[in-house]
């Protein structure tokens, strides 16, 4: 069973009006660095979240008999759409799995997450499912600590993880450490990269100086760039003379990456290679320069499941990152098999070595508490993308 922020109205303690008064906090800048998966075209609006059924009276209803978890994620504001999203996928998730030993409940981030957390653990829920940004799950995390209640996050910023916080994002760093490994083993030798000055830029260089090492390559040259169109002509063309290069990496979106890729290849072919970034940009095969080129990601096949349904339930496309908010339901509900209701959340079965399997395939975390994914890679061809190397189906 879902609640939302709105049905809590009814019977919200003073305690709680106190998140009224903390100011919205502008994250949209903010969502690109702490969440690297590019977006579909999601709603204009919010679409309407699902309402619970039960009866309830002054307080948070007693439920002895299922287990209370708490979904921090923002329902006002201007990441309000993506979070929605995330809210519905867990409806969604809840519905699927047909269980009823879950209780979620929706807290509002954009209000304040330090206040959500701790109105979450007022209300005596057991586990935070969210916050999204990497800033929120930061002021959570002492919160949710001091409690005893574990934190799954849906931020990828490997920094916030351990201590009791788990972040299910998609970290950078993988994907490109998959597509290196792969360019690797069909034979190419020396690398190149192009980077954007962001802090997802030097994320995915220190995966990639990282991979290229571990794969035995050759580093030959990482350019980096502001984001303009003057300054990533520039880097391409310095990468395009820096000497023989076997592939280049561009750590950047797919719009980016078409603008670069004429450039880099003016000196010479090379393969290119991308990350996750590309994994919903169906522009890339309209472009003849981008075709062949390989990228790493989780698979869409399920995803495209789950955008269907969800599409038919709310009458608009989710965004890409509502897997999150399903799979991390499909992971509780696993564990609440044999968790007792009101107990504490046995976090030490998050770290199982044969993992969890969702939307994105299979993941486990690692014990800093970051979510490893199986990962696929892919070709960019004129008629879509074509999966040359399969994600693993088990560990």
């Amino acid at each position: 069973m879902a609640e939302t922020s709105a049905e809590r109205q009814a019977y919200a303690s003073p305690r709680r009006q106190l998140l009224r008064g903390i100011g919205v906090a502008a994250m949209a800048g903010l969502l690109a660095a702490c969440q690297m998966v590019p977006k579909a075209n999601g709603p204009a609006t919010p679409p309407p979240p699902q309402t619970g059924g039960d009866n309830v009276g002054p307080g948070l209803p007693t439920d002895t008999d299922r287990h209370r978890v708490a979904l921090l994620v923002p329902e006002t504001g201007p990441n309000a759409d993506v979070g929605m999203a995330i809210a519905n996928a867990t409806t969604m998730a809840l519905l699927d799995s047909r269980t009823e030993k879950v209780r979620i409940t929706t807290y509002d981030t954009a209000l304040g997450a330090a206040a959500a957390a701790r109105q979450a653990v007022a209300d005596g829920n057991k586990l935070i499912l969210g916050p999204l940004l990497s800033e929120d799950v930061a002021a959570v995390a002492p919160i949710a600590r001091e409690a005893k209640v574990p934190v799954i996050s849906f931020s990828n910023d490997s920094s916030v993880a351990g201590n009791g916080v788990f972040i299910m994002g998609f970290v950078p760093g993988q994907s490109v450490e998959r597509v290196v490994a792969y360019s690797r083993a069909k034979g190419h030798q020396r690398f190149g990269a192009l980077v954007p000055k962001t802090v997802y830029g030097d994320r995915s260089t220190a995966a990639f100086r990282a991979a290229v090492s571990a794969e035995g390559g050759t580093l030959v040259a990482i350019e980096s760039y502001d984001r303009s169109a003057t300054a990533l002509s520039g880097a391409a063309r310095r990468l395009a003379n820096a000497g023989p290069i076997d592939a280049v990496l561009i750590a950047d979106s797919g719009g980016n990456a078409i603008r670069a890729v004429p450039v880099v290849k003016s000196t010479g072919n090379k393969q290119i290679l991308g990350t996750e970034l590309w994994n919903t940009d169906a522009t890339l095969g309209g472009n003849a320069a981008m075709r062949g080129s390989w990228f790493a990601s989780v698979s869409d096949g399920l995803y495209g499941q789950l955008a269907a349904k969800y599409r038919t339930r709310y009458g608009k496309a989710p965004y890409r990152l509502a897997s999150l908010g399903y799979d991390s339901v499909l992971l509780t509900v696993r564990i609440a098999r044999d968790w007792k209701p009101g107990t504490t959340f046995p976090a030490s079965r998050l770290l199982a070595e044969d993992g969890f399997g969702g939307i994105d395939g299979i993941f486990r975390f690692n014990n800093r508490g970051i979510a490893v994914r199986a990962l696929e890679v892919s070709e960019v061809g004129a008629g879509g993308f074509r999966v040359v190397d399969p994600a693993p189906v088990k560990w």
